[in-house]
């Protein structure tokens, strides 16, 4: 059924990044035909520069999984940058796919755009009621602006544009620099590097919760909206399990086979609760999410130990 993308030419954003990798993997072995965006090259919050790379290419297909991104600590830091940075390439992304002629657009949101106070789980129908979690409002709401494009694209210029809410995502080849990783990665470094007796320390109180979804049933998922979903209203993606961040952190010790005392810095946890509906998902194109959270942890850990071990070899 992917087969289908064969026939087009497919500009993906963010293609380095975390879930940009994953996809481009995946789509390379369907035997598409894939043009990245080379940032040594090209800069995607400068409208001239991104059209030089539009009149290069003429993506027929877009994937804009550029962002800007970080953990609660970097986003409460820098909120403006997050903001400009992350507006700014959608904006430019858009309005050239429009004028280029791009027969379809995917645009990666966040759930960081869900209001920081709404009904457990989150569904697609209250993602306008109410103000995002401040530690991450400033990348919450660029995002959220950029559904507001797509769909007044739609409606005045017939504009194909889709969007997707990806839940909490982890996996090989994420980011495990602590100043900028989100949690999973964050809590695997950490545990990997505690010596014996010593104490995890840990970013707020561990009662938040989040829908964990391992990034390559993510691929799947963007792959699928992209040839079945054509709607403008926003689409949920992600497993429906809510797992807390201290039970987390006890799967993780059970995988690396042994357990530490905790120390909780007692700040922000930022959103209290996450777990999304993804009935909707479902229905609109098939997907449901195949991988285990204590499988995906288990891939992510023994992915990350055999970096760590061969990196300090070489």
């Amino acid at each position: 059924m992917f087969k289908v993308l064969k026939n087009y030419k497919i500009g993906v954003t963010g293609d380095t990044g975390f879930l940009g990798k994953h996809l481009c993997d995946k789509l390379e072995k369907l035997g598409c035909f894939i043009i990245r965006f080379p940032h040594d090259q090209y800069d995607l919050t400068d409208y001239i520069s991104t059209k030089e790379w539009f009149i290069k290419n003429r993506p027929e297909i877009v994937f804009n999984l550029a962002a800007k991104v970080g953990g609660i600590r970097v986003n409460s830091k820098y909120p403006g940058d997050f903001f400009y940075t992350n507006l700014l390439m959608g904006l430019n992304l858009i309005e050239l796919s429009r004028i280029y002629k791009v027969k379809k657009f995917i645009q990666i949101g966040t759930i960081c755009s869900y209001p920081k106070y709404t009904n457990i789980p989150f569904k697609e129908e209250d993602f306008w009621n109410g103000y995002p979690e401040e530690t991450n409002s400033g990348y919450g709401i660029a995002k959220k602006v950029l559904l507001t494009m797509l769909q007044t694209y739609r409606k005045q210029y017939g504009f194909n544009g889709i969007y997707l809410l990806p839940s909490n995502l982890y996996g090989p080849y994420d980011n495990f620099d602590l100043e900028t990783s989100h949690v999973i990665p964050a809590l695997i470094r950490k545990i990997s590097d505690l010596k014996e007796n010593e104490a995890l320390k840990c970013w707020g109180t561990g009662s938040a919760t989040r829908d964990f979804l391992y990034v390559t049933d993510c691929v799947d998922a963007v792959i699928l909206a992209a040839i079945y979903y054509d709607e403008p209203e926003p689409v949920n993606i992600g497993t429906g399990r809510e797992t807390s961040i201290i039970e987390l952190i006890n799967i993780l010790f059970k995988i690396f086979g042994k357990i530490h005392p905790i120390e909780w810095n007692g700040l922000l946890d930022g959103q209290p609760r996450r777990v999304l509906d993804i009935s909707k998902a479902k229905e609109s194109f098939g997907f449901t999410a195949s991988v285990s959270l204590e499988d995906g942890l288990k891939q992510t850990v023994d992915w990350y130990i055999d970096q760590k071990y061969s990196y300090s070899s070489r």
